[in-house]
């Protein structure tokens, strides 16, 4: 079976990683394993909620500013783009900035699932949307991520699940994972394989 689209996440696949969420936790006030923070925002008052939703923005802001491509993203979408596999980005980031980071490296998205479309991984929902909008099965479909909610979203949609190991800490999710890679640019090999 062919591969037909590709999904990536945005921070830390796309991107390398910035977004330090214990960081952000810390100054919105929760303890550093208060859980997911989109999921603890929805808990909140609305004051409480509209404060933590600034200081996000805040750190969201500096990521696209400082932010750096990941090793073998811009080839690895021009090769993407040549064989016309579709390519997607599923993010619990925004889509304004999706494709502030597109202009800023002059590459281009598909399409793009945020976290105001409906719900955020680990939910299949993003995967699903996607797949309907490129008319693929998720079975032709790589998801590409650096966390655990990536690879479950992928998983539960049924679509393929590859990890991005960018840090010690990412290489903790590997068995929830049907590939890794260390560089984007290895999802070549993985798509070709399939072509066999």
């Amino acid at each position: 079976m062919k591969i037909k689209a590709v999904i990536f996440d945005l921070d830390g696949t796309i991107t390398e990683p910035y977004l330090d969420f214990d960081q952000i936790r810390t100054e919105i006030g929760l303890p550093p394993d208060a859980g997911p923070l989109l999921e603890v925002m929805e808990k909140m008052t609305p004051a409480e909620r509209k404060r933590a939703e600034e200081i996000l923005y805040r750190y969201e802001q500096l990521a696209i500013e400082h932010s750096t491509l990941n090793k073998g993203a811009a080839e690895t979408l021009g090769w993407l783009r040549s064989q016309k596999i579709h390519i997607g980005v599923l993010t619990r980031n925004t889509r304004s900035n999706a494709s502030a980071v597109a202009k800023k490296y002059n590459i281009d998205f598909d399409a793009v699932v945020d976290r105001n479309d409906g719900p955020v991984k680990p939910d299949p929902f993003g995967v699903k949307m996607l797949c309907k909008h490129f008319k693929v099965q998720p079975g032709q479909t790589l998801v590409v991520g650096d966390y655990l909610f990536d690879l479950q979203s992928a998983k539960a949609a049924g679509a393929i699940a590859v990890l991005m190991k960018n840090s010690e800490k990412s290489e903790q999710f590997a068995g929830f994972a049907d590939y890794t890679v260390d560089s984007l640019t290895e999802i070549i090999d993985i798509i070709e394989s399939y072509e066999k």
